[in-house]
């Protein structure tokens, strides 16, 4: 029980989701995972109010990955996932369903042990330009960078997690694994951490009030977790462009491997790699 399939940013493309599943059913891996944006991207109508969309969820992930566990029967995979900054609250219904089903686990601010491995989700990001706030939270104090709007200001479609004015990201690590081992410990993180090869936006050239935009937009709170806690492996999203920009979608922290399945082309990205052997990760554009 080694081969894993992780992807992030599907962001509602049904093909991507075609060929993932067409993928999982050819070459039966032991564990999926799904690193957020689940859902079409949808922009707030200014702040007055939010557009009203079909539930993709349920409507489209949940009868595909029904459909898919009732033909591949006990070669189904264990799938884990979590939401992204752009999958909203009041749209995440068939995520307590397909949980409800034994289709997948939200591991969002949870661990699973799964014989020696731990592996733990965690879904916000720092504050965005962005007005939906449903998955942000502030990263290591209340400092939200030029361009980027709070986490108290913005829109959001359910209650928050926690206290929002103090609540954050480093935090909510500490608190989620503590004293927890982590030399076979496995992290689903929607953001990438900061200003490494796997967190360059295309940001270049830009200015909020004549002050230059930063090109790095992951957490420093999570490069500080990897940096003291090294994790055996992270998997991250939300910056599509990166590759492209750095020209790598892996990068290793200490003993950690850190991989990036984000993609801001048509293609499905998808890494491929085995738990007890990551070194060997590969990446494919389907």
């Amino acid at each position: 029980m080694n081969k894993c399939f992780f992807v992030s940013d599907l962001h509602g493309k049904m093909s991507r989701y075609e060929n993932l599943i067409r993928k999982i059913r050819v070459d039966k891996p032991d564990f999926v995972f799904l690193g957020g944006d689940l859902l079409p991207h949808k922009s707030i109508e200014g702040r007055s109010g939010f557009e009203k969309i079909d539930n993709f969820g349920t409507d489209f992930i949940l009868k595909k990955f029904r459909k898919m566990k009732q033909q591949m029967d006990c070669t189904y995979p264990d799938v884990y996932l979590i939401p992204g900054n752009d999958d909203r609250k009041d749209l995440l219904s068939a995520l307590p369903e397909g949980e409800a089903e034994g289709l997948w686990t939200n591991l969002n601010m949870k661990c699973r042990v799964i014989g020696k491995y731990r592996f733990y989700g965690y879904a916000f990001v720092p504050p965005t330009p962005f007005l939906l706030k449903d998955w942000e939270k502030y990263d290591v104090s209340r400092f939200v960078d030029p361009g980027c709007i709070s986490p108290m200001e913005g829109k959001r479609t359910a209650p928050p997690h926690g206290d929002p004015e103090w609540d954050t990201i480093a935090k909510d690590l500490e608190a989620m694994t503590g004293s927890d081992e982590m030399s076979h410990s496995v992290f689903l993180f929607h953001s990438p951490p900061y200003k490494c090869q796997l967190d360059r936006a295309d940001l270049d050239g830009k200015t909020f009030d004549h002050v230059p935009l930063d090109v790095n937009v992951g957490s420093i709170a999570i490069q500080r977790f990897i940096e003291e806690k090294q994790p055996f492996i992270t998997l991250h999203g939300h910056v599509h462009e990166s590759t492209r920009l750095t020209g790598n979608w892996q990068e290793k922290f200490g003993r950690t491997f850190a991989f990036n399945a984000a993609h801001d082309g048509p293609e499905l990205s998808l890494v491929v790699f085995e738990l007890h052997n990551p070194q060997w990760a590969e990446r494919f554009l389907i």
